[in-house]
């Protein structure tokens, strides 16, 4: 199947330019990660999966117009997101250095004008509050919530891709959140609306 056919099939409607970024990206993102190994996705269609499930939220979250993505690793789904949001401002936050290089290369390469590398932990960004603050399979909730609050406010929102945790560490956290969780295939998509 083809990039076009994955969006398609799951109602995720994107102009052709960005469409054919995004297979950009995975021509850059297979070439590099058979050299350096960043990701566990070795194929391209293991990549289209993984920029699938980046982009599904696209269908229920409220278009933001500044996004921070913690951890983004090879691009998922920070650099994923900043492709399909050319408006959005998109700061990715990545320490390990291998990931940067690619991060920047290819965020060069796509002329990406809306995106910004930060080659540190998320901890360690001073910036004004992000409309929108995303993570796939970094740490807990509640640690995520934790290390974020310096660059958040009342409006921000969160988008966190998890996996069957998600249950146990909602515990922690769920009466000071209003949140959906919305499942797809294998992954918890939980979109935390407001804290109260």
């Amino acid at each position: 199947m083809n990039l076009s056919q994955y969006l398609d099939k799951e109602e995720i409607i994107l102009d052709s330019g960005v469409i054919m970024k995004l297979e950009r990206f995975s021509l850059l993102l297979h070439e590099w990660n058979q050299i350096h190994n960043l990701t566990g996705a070795k194929t391209i269609d293991a990549i289209y999966v993984n920029i699938i499930d980046s982009l599904y939220p696209l269908t229920f979250i409220e278009k933001p117009k500044i996004l921070l993505d913690v951890g983004t690793g090879a691009g998922f789904p920070g650099l994923v997101l900043a492709i399909a949001l050319p408006e959005t401002k998109v700061v990715l936050a990545e320490p390990l250095k291998k990931r940067v290089s690619f991060l920047k290369y290819a965020a060069i390469d796509m002329e990406l004008k809306n995106v910004t590398v930060e080659a540190k932990r998320v901890e360690h960004i001073e910036h004004e509050a992000f409309n929108l603050i995303s993570s796939r399979a970094v740490t807990n909730t509640k640690l995520l919530l934790d290390l974020t609050k310096n660059i958040s406010n009342a409006k921000t929102k969160y988008l966190f891709y998890k996996g069957s945790r998600l249950f146990e560490e909602i515990e922690d956290v769920q009466h000071q959140l209003d949140y959906d969780i919305v499942q797809k295939n294998q992954r918890n998509y939980l979109y935390i609306k407001s804290k109260k």
